[in-house]
């Protein structure tokens, strides 16, 4: 090949090479996103909603695709290591769900800490920097956090005392959760949100702690008839991108999907607001008593429980100051 023509054959490969470049730089990222939950409630409905606002504001540069019901295969409680080791680009989780990744998610479920959406905004201006620091350390990035409404306790029969609690087998989240269950006299059973029907018809739990939500998505009045609105903890999602296909987006388009997470969060913090009413209406329609429990109750649930909190802080060094700034926030130190 003479001079000339190699020349022109290098020409078309640098051509070639530079279309192929920018072929593949307006490709569109493309992240699968694991959701636990189901594609009726209101946490799935957000991330859809999230999903197709950064569509539209990247220009379809990066597209989301909202996997419900946990069809990805990752395990709610296994989410951390699953965003971290890349296994899926994107995920929500429950935070309470992750603890034995970070043990500081469970600070909201410490029983009769936290006892409103005012209090809970409190106590996330004082831990989620750490949550976000130590989740980096596991490749997660987290875009929003949202809570679930207050937290209920569902009986198959009524239940007006701590004696009425003993031998009940009750559904927890976490060790903090199953702690609170042993101390009044019941079986922990800790389950995933998937495994609870199941554990329901089958007669492994009698009684289920849980959100109005997820009680109505569930349809517990099939399995259970007293509902009482406890509020005993709180609980929070995260929505969270692996590290390493965060990194490789533009800087630009990071910014701003961080921004619609900024400007979104508040807006999901109200849906949740809404949801309690609503659910426990629901739950009458369908059956099942909806009240206050009694004030026996509530003491007997408020004196096994009240040294949790110095037990959690003893447990995780961390949680000692935030719990400490948090109680001076909200007047109670």
């Amino acid at each position: 090949m003479q001079r000339r023509d190699m020349m022109r054959a290098a020409g078309g490969l640098a051509l070639a090479g530079m279309i192929g470049g920018t072929a593949r730089a307006q490709s569109p990222v493309r992240w699968d996103v694991s959701i636990p939950w189901g594609p009726s409630e209101f946490h799935t409905v957000n991330a859809q909603r999230f999903a197709s606002e950064a569509r539209k504001l990247t220009n379809d540069s990066v597209q989301m695709t909202i996997h419900a019901g946990g069809s990805l295969g990752v395990r709610a409680n296994e989410t951390v290591r699953a965003i971290g080791d890349g296994v899926v680009p994107m995920a929500e989780m429950a935070g309470f769900q992750n603890v034995g990744d970070v043990p500081l998610l469970g600070i909201e479920s410490i029983p009769f800490l936290i006892g409103s959406y005012d209090e809970l905004k409190a106590m996330h201006d004082l831990v989620r920097p750490t949550w976000e620091r130590e989740l980096e350390r596991r490749s997660n990035v987290v875009l929003y956090v949202v809570p679930w409404p207050m937290q209920c306790m569902y009986f198959k029969k009524p239940i007006n005392s701590a004696e009425d609690l003993r031998g009940v087998r009750m559904r927890t989240y976490d060790r903090v959760t199953a702690e609170m269950v042993t101390r009044l006299g019941m079986v922990p059973q800790q389950l995933t949100n998937p495994d609870v029907v199941p554990a329901l018809a089958s007669g492994r739990v009698d009684a289920v702690m849980t959100s109005g939500t997820t009680a109505v998505a569930q349809r517990y009045w099939e399995f259970l008839k007293h509902t009482y609105i406890t509020n005993h903890l709180w609980a929070s999602n995260l929505m969270v991108v692996n590290m390493d296909s965060w990194r490789r987006l533009p800087q630009a388009t990071r910014a701003q999907i961080q921004e619609l997470a900024k400007k979104l969060e508040p807006e999901f913090w109200n849906v949740s607001k809404g949801e309690h009413e609503q659910r426990m209406g629901q739950l009458r329609q369908n059956g099942m008593t909806v009240e206050e429990p009694a004030p026996a109750l509530v003491q007997a649930l408020r004196s096994a429980t009240a040294t949790m909190a110095d037990d959690f802080a003893k447990a995780n060094p961390a949680a000692g100051p935030i719990i400490q700034q948090f109680r001076q926030r909200v007047g109670r130190a």
